[in-house]
């Protein structure tokens, strides 16, 4: 019997349609719609088998495959009609699919199957597939599945590199470490060796940075193979502006006047190498400035006006490097990479890499042990290489491909730094900067709200110098607010004037404004969850037991917070989902928990939050691990799209 393979076209609907009906059990099958997509997605392809008979095509089976990543081509199904059964026709689907991905470079074929049909499993064993992982309850309840791979070994790529130190002339530099290899600037431009190469991190010790010379190529090629390089071209830039390095150094401020006090001169200048300074008295120094202004090599020249301040930031080529300082650099730098701090031990089939922001000692997290657990396994099973870091991993953020924050943020402590540095490296950020920057600021959203004719409690912006003016005909009790209050601290409840004043005095010494709302008692509030401006959950947060709040921060209890009552989209009010999507996109697309009133009837937004609690049997009560992975494919389809990468799937 002739076969001959092609791609379907929207002319075979029906017959694939009737191929699903005939092939598989009503739970496996495909719908007409699911079909129609899969003809015309450029994200996978659909190839029908047809038969030759008298001169006509006569279709007889066909092949469905996925491409999830560049290294792995999945194949969804391969069906033939009954009538045709051991004719062949499915084995050469399957030889044609197999060459397919040889030819693009595949580095494996995975697939999933019923793990009671044991007739095919042994099938594919037969044709070099693997079993590597059991899949319960993955095709109905009582069918678990099986996920099988062939590895399609010639086109692995064989590589031993992880970093490259790049410099003029590699002979002047006498380095010898696993992992490490020295090579020219000119031989990293031009030679394809190492166009090539993946998952390398690039040292730029170029002779000059100076825009458009070979220093400043050698880091824009990087970014451009996507090589993690320092410095990066946005480095080189932000070392240009004198504001903005101020702006950044304010962040470890403290440590400058504490390192520096003892300085007698009214100047300064810092060699850093590989986050360590030649002058031991300022290696803690050094390592906070490593972190914050990443290049191999720097220079930070510091003058005293009335307290220390940074006057430049230099990266330094190694031509700059003083000849006195050649042999620390050395010695610094096989400390440096003698750590192992880039090999990390990781499946081969991870394609990006995740960092989560976590806070080992934070009393009152945004997701317990147990979630971050889920959210690994939910990476992982999407395609991250996951890693937990903490404030002390800042420099190693450029490692990544993303960071997904799970510690309380603020807009003036080391969580808005990561989103900020992060996303100007190019991560993909949960939370990003300025979703921290609107959410933690009770002033513009209290303006945004009322912007766009969304109602909140009644609310005053309240100065210094306007309070005593207050509205005498205000109602109590009500509730004040620091502008950057965040899960009820930073929140009184006041009953009287004399309350009223005295919470007013104390607030005033923390901010120039205060946010006062009239006070609207409930039984709960909704928080609503929102990602990608569509609903994720929906909750009910119970006020804790005798108190105005859901917690209770007075107490010393265990139990300080209330109840919750997690429930199903579609049943909230509806008015309740539509305007938590309205409330949320006023500050972007990210992951937020919008917090809600219902009374009588009508809606009220309390605050649109970043960072929200998603903790385990709470906020997944109802998606359970559903929750977790849509979290991750969103972060994994935010990277793609960045990427441009064509074979994009959404799944």
């Amino acid at each position: 019997m002739k076969i001959t393979i092609r791609k379907s076209s929207s002319s075979d609907l029906d017959f694939l349609e009737e191929l699903e009906k005939a092939c598989f059990p009503k739970f496996q099958q495909s719908n007409r719609r699911a079909i129609r997509y899969s003809i015309a997605s450029p994200f996978q392809n659909v190839f029908i088998a047809d038969t030759i008979e008298n001169q006509k095509r006569i279709p007889a089976g066909s092949a469905t495959v996925y491409i999830f990543h560049k290294k792995t081509l999945r194949l969804f199904s391969i069906a033939v009609l009954p009538q045709y059964k051991g004719s062949g026709i499915g084995k050469q689907l399957l030889e044609y699919i197999i060459q397919m991905a040889r030819l693009k470079k595949f580095e494996r074929i995975s697939l999933e199957v019923r793990k009671s049909e044991k007739w095919l499993i042994r099938y594919y064993e037969n044709v070099g597939f693997k079993l590597v992982e059991e899949l319960p309850g993955y095709y109905s309840p009582t069918e678990d599945g099986l996920r099988m791979i062939l590895p399609l070994e010639e086109n692995v790529e064989k590589q031993s590199i992880s970093n490259i130190i790049i410099v003029r002339n590699p002979k002047s530099w006498n380095l010898e470490i696993e992992g490490v290899k020295v090579v020219s600037s000119r031989s990293y431009i031009t030679d394809p060796e190492f166009q090539s190469l993946k998952n390398v991190r690039i040292f730029n010790l170029s002779n000059s940075y100076q825009y458009q010379k070979m220093g400043y190529y050698v880091s824009l090629l990087a970014s451009a193979r996507d090589h993690r390089v320092i410095p990066n071209v946005t480095t080189l830039r932000d070392f240009t502006s004198l504001a903005l390095i101020r702006s950044l150094s304010g962040y470890i401020d403290e440590n400058i006047q504490k390192s520096l006090k003892h300085v007698n001169e009214n100047k300064i200048s810092l060699f850093i190498y590989f986050g360590r300074s030649v002058n031991p008295k300022f290696r803690l120094l050094a390592q906070k400035l490593y972190h914050m202004f990443e290049a191999p090599l720097l220079q930070i020249d510091f003058i005293k006006t009335d307290k220390w301040i940074i006057q430049k930031v230099s990266p330094l080529s190694l031509k700059k490097v003083n000849p006195d300082h050649m042999e620390k650099v050395q010695e610094f730098a096989r400390d440096y990479f003698s750590k192992k701090r880039f090999s990390r031990p990781r499946f081969k089939n991870y394609k990006y890499d995740l960092a989560i922001l976590v806070n080992p000692q934070e009393k009152n997290p945004p997701s317990c042990p147990v979630a971050l657990q889920n959210f690994k396994k939910a990476a992982e099973k999407t395609g991250f290489y996951v890693e937990f870091i903490t404030k002390d991993d800042f420099s190693q953020l450029s490692e990544f491909d993303a960071l997904f924050i799970r510690e309380t943020t603020n807009v003036n402590d080391h969580t808005y730094q990561f989103s900020r540095t992060a996303y100007a490296e190019g991560l993909v950020v949960i939370d990003d900067p300025w979703s921290i920057l609107r959410c933690s600021n009770k002033i513009f959203q209290n303006e945004r709200l009322k912007q766009n004719k969304i109602k909140t409690p009644v609310t005053l912006i309240l100065s210094k110098s306007n309070y005593r003016s207050i509205p005498v005909d205000l109602t109590f009790p009500l509730v004040l607010k620091q502008p950057d209050s965040a899960f009820s601290l930073g929140v009184e409840k006041v009953d009287t004037p004399e309350e009223l004043n005295r919470s007013l005095k104390k607030l005033f010494r923390l901010s120039d404004l205060v946010v006062v709302q009239e006070f609207m008692p409930s039984e709960y509030d909704w928080r609503i969850g929102i990602l990608d401006q569509a609903p994720l959950y929906a909750c009910k947060y119970y006020m804790a037991k005798d108190h105005w709040q859901i917690y209770d921060w007075t107490s010393e209890s265990k139990d300080n917070f209330g109840a919750s009552d997690t429930v199903p989209i579609e049943e909230a009010p509806e008015i309740v989902i539509k305007t938590a999507l309205k409330a949320a996109s006023l500050i972007g697309d990210g992951l937020y928990g919008v917090d809600l009133k219902m009374i009588d009837g009508e809606v009220y937004v309390i605050e649109i939050n970043d960072n929200p609690n998603i903790d385990s049997g709470t906020e997944d009560f109802v998606l359970k691990d559903e929750l977790y992975n849509r979290i991750m494919q969103s972060i994994f389809k935010r990277i793609e799209i960045n990427r441009n990468i064509a074979q994009f799937v959404t799944v």
